[in-house]
């Protein structure tokens, strides 16, 4: 009988940790961004080989299928202010950083300080733009309404906001100009995402062109990631964690297409550990099809593979669910080996860092 691709192993937390030193998290990407270098982890024993992304093209076969994630990440963080709750006094600064989309003109978002806002009070981040909170949470949490329509809510957020860099490169220093687009993929259409599907971070049109010489197929898929991506597991043991929801997207013929690459032999390969989640949850019942819904997915080892045969990933944090994730794939001792191999050859990790491509034998 095949394996339950339900099954989890129950794991302790711990058992994903390892010591990352600072310096290595990348606070910018490498230029060009198909420079940055690749880990190579392939076959059963988790053979390793240093590459970089450039040798792409020859590290896959003709008929391949890269799947990259096409979310556009918003320009989420804003600054506001509230009006003072006494006459005459100054009014209160307020920082925003939107999460998730709930409707065309309401979004779930963080702010700071949160205590300082109460339901019905208004935010005004620039001129013409503004929202009501909702509601609140005890952690800082707020819904907030927008009274304009979808199309214009975009473009005033877009004109207002700044790009939301990840936590640990924004405890370092600020969003600038350069950020608009290094943390942008060359792939992104539909906005959505307050964060970035940064396997797909480095790609540039001409390692595009070289995979399609070499043969190598491409289509896109959909997940707007939210803030949850960077919240840490707090539990003790893997199977009492519970993921956030992120909304996925997968079209017919795309799920078509990938389901005739399989098919034929050959493999798929998702950029990114987002696209590889929205084609897990969209083959829950074990065949590839049309997906629109969100997911909360889980993977950790024990986890049977529907559809991704391979993962192009960057280097993710100790005790994360995506280092969870990557282990399901390749097995942990193999991973904390690749791990202990990229830190000391000194690669540079998480979302500006280099690269790891996992291979495992197809199966």
């Amino acid at each position: 009988m095949a394996a339950d691709p339900r099954y989890r192993a129950l794991m302790n937390v711990s058992d994903f940790d390892f010591d990352l030193p600072e310096e290595l998290i990348a606070l910018r990407p490498a230029r060009p961004r198909d420079s940055a270098r690749l880990l190579v982890v392939r076959g059963p024993e988790g053979k390793l080989e240093d590459r970089v992304i450039t040798d792409l093209p020859h590290l896959l076969a003709a008929g391949d299928m890269l799947v990259a994630n096409d979310t556009r990440v918003i320009r989420a963080a804003l600054t506001g202010h509230r009006a003072s709750r006494e006459e005459g006094g100054p009014p209160i600064e307020i920082d925003v950083n939107l999460n998730r989309r709930l409707a065309p003109h309401s979004w779930s978002a963080f702010a700071r300080p949160g205590k300082r806002l109460k339901p019905g009070d208004t935010i005004v981040f620039a001129t013409g733009l503004a929202a009501i909170v909702i509601s609140k949470d005890e952690s800082g949490g707020v819904e907030l309404g927008f009274s304009k329509s979808a199309a214009a809510l975009d473009a005033a957020i877009d004109a207002a906001g700044e790009i939301p860099l990840p936590p640990y490169i924004a405890l370092k220093r600020a969003p600038d100009a350069e950020d608009a687009s290094d943390y942008q993929t060359l792939f992104a259409r539909d906005g959505g995402s307050v964060a970035a599907p940064t396997a797909g971070l480095h790609f540039t049109p001409g390692l595009l062109d070289a995979l399609t010489a070499a043969g190598v197929k491409r289509e896109t898929v959909t997940l707007h990631v939210n803030a949850g991506t960077f919240l840490p597991v707090k539990v003790d043991r893997t199977e009492d964690h519970r993921m956030h929801a992120e909304f996925a997207d997968i079209s017919a013929e795309t799920a078509s297409a990938i389901n005739a690459t399989r098919a034929s032999g050959k493999r798929c390969i998702p950029v990114g550990t987002t696209a590889l989640r929205t084609l897990e949850s969209a083959a829950a019942n074990g065949q590839l099809s049309a997906f629109a819904a969100d997911t909360s997915i889980f993977i950790t080892p024990g986890y049977q593979f529907r559809v991704a045969d391979g993962l192009l990933t960057n280097f993710h944090l100790p005790r994360s669910t995506l280092f969870m994730l990557v282990s399901a794939m390749m097995g942990l001792d193999v991973m904390k080996r690749a791990y202990a191999h990229a830190i000391a050859a000194r690669y540079r990790f998480f979302s500006y860092g280099d690269a790891c491509l996992l291979l495992p034998p197809k199966g």
